[in-house]
């Protein structure tokens, strides 16, 4: 099958990012033809196809042009109809395709009759701004496609010209088919499956396959960890803040702070006012040094505020044999068996984090006996084989009708 592979980036940014290279992965090892689609960007990885990829958009110093290929790409709809029409694809695999590429690549591709699957990665049918988060609070005040309401209520970043911008391209996406022209949609949570179709997409066309994690080549943790660890990006719907209040008496562990985001200069300057020499702030880490950071740690810590769709970061801790103190909302109760593999605590519960921190720190015994119980779920609950079975009947039901 000759499957082509479509999201805004063709590097590791986030975790949809790597989503895609372990899908391009994974359907590769087991003969499919993979091609990639994604906007031409500096930091790309190489790829052979990246011919066909229209130019990347500059959203931070946009030109008037610019604001209008936000909502509508004509390059990128030239580009998917050059693609299409010289390798004749099968199928149709988008994740976050909006911003750079847009709408606009999903009419090559219903005149040519090719079946399009999308994996849901965050809300944006539903929310304009992906994360059904404003203002410090679950936000689902666009439901039944009251999109304008993203603009009235200011939820891109308190910018009425933002939210008008993205309330507007999720009506423009919406008019080009982002639901109607899409032949499946794969959430990664039931969770996610089920507020999606709650707020107005057909349940008939979502599937729930949840996220995987190959744990060939990864030597899970058999040592007592050292320290607490977070990895993600560094925006304030993850909760570090929280994280920074439950750890900031805990002076005799360290936690360390890997990844990159928003709030990166923020974090790092209330760390340095409140004298928090325990808390270490590292930049973004990948590979073989992300590897050995999750490995040396006594557990990782995800305590976000919003409604997560999976987390990915909950399964790579598990895979390297770490337990995790994640927050019980949305797709992470799905992954965490609370006091099994880790516990769940409420989303900005500060002492509550904090107690369950000093539990793993006084417990590293245990730590690492859930720790092993997570590396196990992995390979029955979360392994390529049993991902690839349910993304193949997702094929097979859309290229049948």
């Amino acid at each position: 099958m000759r499957v082509i592979n479509v999201g805004q980036n063709y590097h590791l940014r986030g975790g949809s990012d790597k989503y895609l290279f372990s899908l391009e992965s994974l359907l590769r090892d087991h003969g499919h033809e993979v091609i990639p689609f994604a906007s031409r960007q500096a930091s790309n990885i190489e790829t052979p196809w990246s011919s066909y990829f229209p130019p990347e958009v500059d959203f931070q110093r946009p030109r008037p042009v610019d604001v209008l290929r936000y909502a509508y790409s004509q390059p990128a709809r030239e580009a998917m109809r050059k693609l299409v029409r010289e390798q004749t694809p099968d199928i149709a695999h988008l994740h976050i395709y909006y911003g750079q590429l847009t709408a606009s690549i999903l009419a090559p591709l219903a005149n040519a009759g090719i079946p399009v699957v999308q994996t849901l990665h965050e809300y944006k049918i539903v929310c304009p701004t992906y994360s059904l988060f404003a203002h410090g609070e679950i936000c689902e005040a666009c439901e039944g496609r009251h999109f304008w309401r993203a603009a009235a209520r200011r939820c891109n970043r308190g910018s009425f010209v933002r939210s008008a911008l993205s309330a507007t391209e999720a009506y423009v996406s919406r008019w080009l088919g982002a639901v109607d022209k899409v032949s499946h949609f794969i959430a990664v949570s039931d969770f996610l499956r089920d507020k999606v179709v709650s707020m107005g997409v057909p349940g008939n066309k979502v599937t729930t396959v949840h996220n995987f994690m190959d744990c060939a080549g990864i030597e899970p943790a058999r040592e007592l960890g050292t320290y607490l660890l977070y990895f993600g990006r560094l925006e304030r719907i993850k909760g570090i803040y929280t994280l920074l209040e439950a750890v900031a008496p805990l002076r005799d562990t360290p936690l360390l702070i890997v990844g990159d985001g928003n709030e990166k200069t923020l974090l790092q300057s209330e760390i340095t006012r409140r004298g928090l020499d325990h808390v270490k702030l590292l930049g973004f880490k990948q590979g073989q040094e992300l590897r050995d950071l999750i490995r040396g740690s006594i557990c990782t810590i995800a305590p976000s505020v919003c409604y997560e769709t999976f987390g990915l970061t909950l399964v790579e801790s598990f895979a390297h044999g770490r337990p995790v103190v994640a927050s019980r909302i949305g797709g992470m109760t799905e992954v965490v068996a609370d006091g099994v593999d880790g516990f769940l605590v409420r989303p900005g519960g500060i002492e509550e984090l904090r107690e369950r921190l000093l539990w793993m720190t006084t417990h590293p015994d245990r730590a690492l006996e859930m720790g092993r119980h997570g590396r196990a779920k992995v390979l029955s609950q979360f392994s390529p084989e049993r991902h690839y079975e349910k993304v193949m009947a997702v094929y097979g039901k859309v290229a049948n009708r």
